[in-house]
């Protein structure tokens, strides 16, 4: 690789990395418009509590107003670690370890799950176009 095109990674991990911070802060402290703006229109999402997949992001937009109206849904904080960002050309994977504690009418749960989410460079931004969550064991 060359020393330009390893500047370039180098960048373009910082970039990808910067947007994976911002989804989860937006997710951790329920700013949904700033959350659901992370993503393209069109993504998808798999997660271990759907037994389908969510296609587009408005349809994950309904399940969480959903969550919140029937169950008391609440983030109340969200970590992440591990992280790990592979470049390839104006795609990116993002993978991490994910800690998150949540309220619904049931009281306080936990739950650590591992993450991967797609990115794809568009007009100079990194937007998430999939996101697949399981549960960690």
């Amino acid at each position: 690789m060359s020393p330009t095109a390893a500047a370039v990674d180098v960048q373009a991990t910082a970039e990808v990395q910067a947007a994976a911070d911002a989804l989860v802060a937006a997710f951790a402290s329920m700013r949904l418009d700033d959350y659901f703006a992370c993503f393209t229109p069109d993504a998808t999402f798999l997660f271990p509590t759907t037994p389908q997949r969510l296609v587009p992001t408005a349809e994950y937009r309904e399940l969480w107003r959903s969550w919140v109206e029937q169950n008391g849904f609440s983030v109340l904080t969200c970590r992440s670690t591990q992280p790990l960002v592979q470049i390839l050309g104006d795609t990116a994977v993002f993978g991490h370890h994910v800690e998150t504690c949540l309220t619904t009418h049931l009281g306080e749960e936990v739950i650590h799950a591992r993450e991967t989410i797609v990115f794809h460079r568009q007009a100079g931004r990194w937007l998430a176009v999939h996101e697949h969550l399981s549960t960690a064991a």
